[in-house]
């Protein structure tokens, strides 16, 4: 009697910056000689699947190693109509050169993808299974303060992170038999927040508007975004307050989630030392992607010798 080869499914899950991971566990994967037949991502995840599943896996890791700290300032620009401050035009071609190309389907990919969503409008978790590739990309990594909602099949979606940050169920629902998860948020509990230090307040006028008022702290932050220095410390500033909040909300929804549908493998890149935004660490990142494989290589042979 000939066994059924069993479908894998590879869930990458959100984490911003420490998605990186994302490729060194592909990488490695491959080393091994595991390819999954199914990719699922939310967040960062649904970015770096995307560059998988499209081929372009190896343009993306060339991308961020170059990727420095003035580099990845300039993706990040003031909005004065407050819908979020990532640089829309240059994100878009980053996500065309890299990841996947504007007009592509997700159809026509190498491999079945999907990307989660959150409906904002109802708070309804959405899979894109069909249409642009892009589109359910950059649903999926709307991260409420960086990124403006974007309108997808007649909705308003935002960062999948908020209602599955690890799509375990969605690849089980494309037809995975054993699922192997990377869970980014593993470790990141109470080591999220920086030091801050105090700074000298700029003077502002009494009459100054709400929107000039919060421009002009965003302003600060990203101009602040990567210094560091030795004065005393300060209360944690507007955008580690939001993280933390995130990696909070994301940390108890993937516990609640994966208890009920248990990946048969969870790998978890230990990242907790990488903030939201320091996406140019990528070259650790990718690294202890690779290395959270290896931290689980019996498990894996296990598979392989069982999978058909």
């Amino acid at each position: 009697m000939i066994k059924k080869k069993l479908k894998l499914g590879l869930a990458l899950g959100s984490g911003a910056a420490r998605g990186w991971a994302h490729i060194g566990v592909i990488q490695r994967l491959h080393q091994l000689g595991i390819e999954p037949d199914i990719v699922c991502g939310t967040s960062i995840g649904a970015l770096v699947g995307a560059a998988y599943v499209s081929g372009n896996i190896g343009k993306l890791e060339n991308w961020v190693r170059e990727l420095d700290k003035l580099q990845t300032a300039r993706y990040f620009s003031i909005n004065r109509s407050l819908k979020g401050f990532v640089n829309k035009e240059r994100l878009h071609q980053f996500l065309d050169d890299n990841v996947v190309r504007a007009e592509q389907t997700i159809e026509e990919l190498d491999k079945p993808f999907a990307t989660v969503a959150t409906d904002l409008m109802t708070g309804r978790e959405i899979w894109n299974t069909r249409g642009r590739a892009m589109d359910a990309v950059w649903s999926s990594i709307s991260l409420p303060g960086l990124f403006p909602a974007i309108k997808h099949d007649d909705r308003w979606l935002i960062d999948g992170g908020l209602v599955n940050p690890v799509p375990v169920s969605l690849c089980r629902a494309m037809g995975a038999d054993v699922v192997i998860a990377v869970n980014l948020n593993s470790d990141i509990l109470g080591k999220h927040l920086r030091a801050q230090t105090v700074t000298e307040p700029k003077n502002q006028d009494e009459s100054s508007s709400l929107t000039s008022r919060f421009t002009d702290m965003v302003a600060d932050y990203t101009n602040n975004l990567f210094k560091k220095d030795d004065q005393r410390e300060e209360a944690p500033d507007l955008m580690d307050a939001i993280a933390a909040s995130i990696n909070i909300t994301q940390d108890r929804i993937t516990r609640s989630r994966m208890a009920g549908d248990p990946p048969e493998i969870i790998l978890s890149p230990r990242l907790s030392q990488v903030g939201i935004l320091e996406f140019y660490r990528a070259a650790e990142a990718i690294t202890e992607g690779q290395t959270s494989v290896e931290r689980h290589q019996q498990e894996l042979a296990y598979f392989l010798q069982h999978q058909g």
